[in-house]
């Protein structure tokens, strides 16, 4: 009798562990928990700390996402300037760390639960910084929880990122991140409308450059000096090959900086950094709604 009582303990302890194991009932996610849980940054000046979480133009990305899948919106300080509160890098890294809470709080409650990032401007800098982390090993989540980034009009976008819709010249404002997106490369996708200057930054352009990576640089943290060393080597490795300080000097002239002065004019007049809505990245479809169309199939 006490050996019949032993094996009836031993096959019931076998059972949680096969469960457990092999993705048996024991493993499987509690009612309350999403098969997708989908967090979005919104853009410069879009949210905020006074006001509640605010969709902005990420809104036609995750309303009406099917039910299997929960939404939120990472609220920070979505600032730029010195004069508004925070500074550009400061701002983003609030961003990036409220982000990360959210998912390191979702994915230890419910198991089962997989990840997509989403992000407007700031927010996609911000998205894409945590998906660099993440894919790289250094994130709180291990890579194949994350089933897809995607990044709108990122300001540091890099030349070899995988673009949806016609492709973007140039790079990010911000320049690339080192290392880019690691295991999440396969994942992520970003979108760039031709002349929208946040993410399309000629590569000649050293004075654009070289102002991003200050603003990148802003809230510096000397843990990341290594890859500061890295950024501006790079600008400054492309600034030789295209003629040294002589072409430097040559984009800091008079008539130089008239013209730029004209080419933000025409580039804030054109919109197209807030036309997304209504830029067609192919087969009928507007940027937003390939997102939208993308997560959905996710979830």
């Amino acid at each position: 009798m006490q050996f019949k009582r032993v094996t009836a303990a031993l096959g019931t302890c076998a059972a949680v562990a096969s469960g457990l194991v092999f993705g048996g009932s024991a493993a499987t996610a509690a009612p309350s928990c999403p098969s997708l849980y989908v967090v979005a940054i919104p853009g410069t000046w879009e949210t905020g700390h006074d006001k509640s979480p605010q969709p902005g133009m990420l809104a036609e990305v995750t309303d009406d996402l099917p039910s299997s899948a929960e939404v939120d919106y990472v609220t920070y300080a979505a600032t730029a300037f010195p004069w508004e509160g925070d500074v550009y890098g400061r701002s983003k890294n609030e961003a990036v760390s409220n982000a990360r809470g959210l998912i390191t709080d979702m994915t230890q409650r419910c198991g089962a639960t997989d990840v997509a990032l989403v992000g407007y401007s700031q927010g996609a800098d911000a998205a894409g910084d945590l998906a660099a982390e993440i894919g790289t090993g250094l994130g709180p989540i291990r890579p194949e929880r994350i089933s897809g980034v995607g990044l709108i009009s990122d300001p540091r976008r890099a030349a070899a990122d995988v673009q949806v819709g016609p492709r973007a010249p140039g790079a990010g404002a911000g320049g690339p991140r080192v290392g880019g997106f690691g295991w999440l490369s396969d994942r992520t996708r970003t979108v760039c409308i031709p002349g929208d200057l946040y993410c399309s930054t000629a590569q000649d352009d050293f004075i654009t450059r070289f102002a991003g990576f200050l603003a990148q640089s802003s809230d510096a943290n000397p843990a990341n000096i290594w890859r500061y060393q890295l950024e501006v080597a790079a600008i400054m490795s492309d600034l030789m090959a295209h003629g040294g300080l002589p072409t430097l000097q040559a984009q800091l002239s008079d008539g130089a900086n008239e013209q730029r002065v004209k080419e933000l004019e025409t580039f804030y007049k054109s919109e197209s950094h807030q036309s997304y809505g209504s830029y067609n990245v192919g087969g009928g479809q507007t940027a937003l709604g390939w997102m939208h169309n993308w997560l959905s199939d996710m979830a």
